[in-house]
């Protein structure tokens, strides 16, 4: 397993080693003694995942402590385009983006720590987006950060996206970064 870092502090781009051969591909996405050898001593509490049409963007979603989660997310079919935003106060990247490929094809991954609203687009109908949680989810402590907040400037590359109702009530960054402390 490979990491680079990002510049943006605990978020981190991990790549498996892949084995390839006539037959297919074989990886590992998760293994606990190869994550505690690399620092990331995590202990992952719940899974998820969805399926999404092509341009269909979901996010930027979060919690708020003392629910807030971190991530491990990677893509299992398809392609999707992953953003990160910075809630933290106190980081030197607070309210700053992160934009990520994540695709099958690559088999990276992003973890996301906790503190970090999420998001991701999706680049090729019935791509499948997995995630692992550090801590469960807790529907009264979640919000959601305009994906469209003209602060944040961030470029999904997809004309047209195809958002819920409920993702289209999402709250601008300026009112939304107060949840969040250095040590989140």
């Amino acid at each position: 397993m490979q990491i680079q870092e990002t510049g943006f502090e605990g978020l981190l781009i991990l790549q498996p080693r892949v084995f390839e051969d006539d037959r297919g591909a074989f990886w590992e996405s998760w293994n606990e003694t190869t994550f505690k050898k690399l620092s990331l001593d995590i202990r992952f509490i719940q899974d998820n995942q969805s399926v999404s049409h092509k341009n269909v963007l979901r996010g930027l979603h979060f919690q708020k402590p003392p629910h807030a989660q971190g991530k491990l997310v990677r893509v299992s079919k398809g392609k999707a385009l992953d953003v990160v935003v910075d809630l933290r106060k106190g980081s030197k990247t607070l309210g700053k983006h992160f934009k990520l490929k994540l695709s099958s094809e690559k088999a990276n991954m992003l973890w996301i720590p906790a503190g970090f609203a999420h998001g991701f687009v999706a680049l090729e109908d019935n791509t499948v987006f997995q995630y692992k949680c550090d801590t469960l989810y807790h529907p009264e402590f979640e919000d959601c950060l305009a994906w469209d907040d003209p602060s944040l400037a961030i470029d999904w590359e997809v004309k047209n996206p195809i958002i819920s109702s409920k993702d289209k009530k999402g709250k601008y960054l300026k009112s939304l970064i107060q949840f969040f402390d250095e040590t989140t």
